[in-house]
């Protein structure tokens, strides 16, 4: 099976894996996924990663991460730019999801990092995805 979008695919499994209240998820592993990974580990989403090998290009063990009461810390995960569409935005008018409470994930030409440190950089790219 060949899949066009890792991205897409990494942010549906650990979607799928928070609906399920599973511990942990494993993703394919590509520089643009660990950076989305770093951000979400960064901004208090997610415990942890690990990049596995298997022989191939390896493969990305993610640690969830739940709340005091075992509520789940991601309410929504969406992909914004797609490989068909790609969503560029200025520093300016990156998007801010529910009011500030949630992040943009951003890929810029200083690397991948959310809106916030992109906004404080005064850098604007690709807008990867949205988390809240």
């Amino acid at each position: 099976m060949s899949l066009q979008d890792l991205t897409a695919d990494m942010l549906t499994r650990i979607r799928n894996a928070v609906k399920q209240n599973r511990k942990s998820v494993t993703c394919l592993n590509n520089k643009l996924n660990r950076g989305i990974l770093q951000v979400l580990v960064d901004e208090g989403y997610l415990g942890g990663f690990e990049v596995v090998d298997d022989g191939r290009q390896g493969v990305l063990r993610v640690a969830l991460k739940y709340g005091e009461r075992g509520e789940s810390l991601i309410h929504r995960l969406e992909r914004v730019s797609s490989v068909g569409c790609r969503i560029y935005k200025g520093c300016d008018s990156l998007p801010r999801p529910q009011q500030g409470l949630g992040i943009a994930i951003v890929s810029t030409s200083r690397g991948v990092m959310s809106d916030r440190k992109a906004r404080e950089m005064r850098v604007g790219g690709e807008v990867v995805a949205t988390v809240s």
